[in-house]
């Protein structure tokens, strides 16, 4: 493994390279996905919510006036939440098609050496 070419070796550091950013991706799409279930398990509370309504602000709950205002701030928040995970799951698609093509390339490198 000592005699590998510095193609090979700069592939090899190129597909590492990918593999770490590929899981950087998935992970921040999960947890942009779990806040978006998170903002619509919020939504539906508000809607079922008949008394007072508060929000939370730092360490405060503050008690909130305008019901449809917070609703529609969650509903902009959630819009832009799926912005972002489409944004997210374009970008993985993009990185898992070149961890592909690093792998079978790599691996066939290795198996004419």
């Amino acid at each position: 493994m000592n005699n590998i070419s510095p193609q090979l070796q700069n592939q090899i550091a190129q597909f590492q390279q990918t593999q770490q950013q590929l899981q950087a991706v998935s992970t921040q799409k999960l947890q942009m996905e779990a806040q978006k279930k998170e903002m619509e398990r919020t939504s539906a509370e508000l809607a079922k919510a008949t008394g007072d309504v508060y929000k939370s602000s730092g360490g405060l709950l503050i008690k909130v006036d305008d019901k449809d205002k917070i609703k529609a701030d969650l509903d902009e928040s959630m819009e832009t939440m799926d912005v972002r995970i489409k944004g997210l799951e374009r970008q993985e698609k993009i990185l898992r098609e070149k961890y592909e093509t690093l792998q079978e390339t790599i691996n066939k490198a290795v198996g004419q050496e």
